[in-house]
């Protein structure tokens, strides 16, 4: 069945005001009558809800929340970064599908996305729990014009522009737990994991992993004091395709803008991270140090005044702040 007639016979759908007749969508697209209902019923199937009355034809009545290519492309404003949509209904990890189509060649910008993964990764090794249909679960693969400074700050990029698009879209002031969360007042919304690929001068890709949690309606009890979804803070489902084109839209915007003018990146961060000024604890040769977090380097790094009078810089590993997930130190 060809993918892109039905792409275009639902964009006809949503764009027809009342009903629209077979011979009309057939004569547009070039298609016999007989294709026309055989991707209508492929509609019904996926959750549309697609009215058919005879002389008058065709009338879609409801949209299901899908991550669909169809879902994904449809008023998409962007000009490379989601542009071709690989979807899956479930995988292991979307990270890990996104490195086995590098090795095929797909372009740069290439979404990878699924309703469910069996084995989402988190950082340091934890899992991330992808429930179907409860989230956004996508990866994102960036293989071209990535400076050295963009690969170094991609998962604080990526980190901003979820941020402001989950503020534009729903309203709620999440904010970011320094290097990979997004968060609302203590409990973690979002996370990211990025991922790269490199030979000696050279990065073949870089893929930020990025999963949110929508439309969870509630937790176990074990989670619910760490963990939150957009549901539960907004009181209501919401769209997953919309909130996702607004993530890829921002990420260009945010890559694009950092390439032109890096020194004005860690600005807005700053304004959005919830690390700073917070009493943090990291880890240094496996023993706990304890200080406050006081500002981000052009770098990305967290720089840290210790307890004892010393500035520390650290660029990756666990660090708590004080009060967020419940942490106490």
């Amino acid at each position: 069945m060809n993918a892109n007639a039905k792409q275009k016979i639902l964009a006809l759908l949503k764009n027809t005001n009342g009903y629209i007749s077979g011979e009309e969508i057939s004569s547009h697209l070039g298609i016999t009558r007989a294709a026309v209902w055989k991707h209508i019923r492929a509609l019904r199937e996926e959750g549309y809800a697609v009215d058919s009355v005879p002389n008058k034809g065709y009338r879609l009545e409801s949209i299901p929340d899908l991550v669909t290519p169809e879902e994904i492309l449809d008023g998409l404003q962007t000009k490379q970064m989601g542009r071709s949509v690989y979807f899956t209904d479930s995988t292991d990890s979307t990270n890990e599908e996104a490195k086995r189509h590098a090795l095929m060649g797909v372009p740069d910008g290439s979404l990878f996305i699924t309703e469910e993964q069996t084995m989402g990764k988190g950082r340091l090794g934890r899992v991330w729990t992808s429930p179907k249909g409860g989230g956004l679960w996508f990866s994102i693969l960036c293989r071209s014009h990535l400076s050295p400074l963009q690969i170094s700050n991609m998962t604080l990029i990526t980190g901003l522009a979820v941020c402001r698009a989950i503020r534009s879209e729903t309203g709620c002031e999440v904010m970011i737990k320094w290097p990979n969360d997004i968060v609302i007042g203590s409990r973690k919304v979002c996370g990211i994991l990025t991922e790269m690929a490199a030979e000696v001068g050279k990065i073949e890709y870089v893929i930020p992993g990025i999963g949110i949690n929508v439309n969870i309606p509630s937790f176990p009890k074990e989670l619910a004091l760490k963990a939150t979804s957009l549901q539960i803070e907004t009181g209501k489902p919401l769209r997953r395709a919309k909130l996702l084109q607004a993530v890829l839209v921002e990420l260009e915007n945010a890559l694009a803008a950092f390439e032109n003018a890096p020194e004005q990146f860690p600005d807005e961060y700053r304004r959005l991270c919830v690390s700073l000024h917070k009493r943090v604890r990291f880890f240094r040769n496996g023993e706990p140090r304890d200080g406050q977090a006081v500002d981000i380097s052009p770098e990305g790094e967290l720089i840290v005044q210790e307890d004892n009078g010393e500035i520390a810089s650290i660029y990756s590993g666990e660090v708590l702040v004080q009060g967020i997930y419940g942490d106490s130190f």
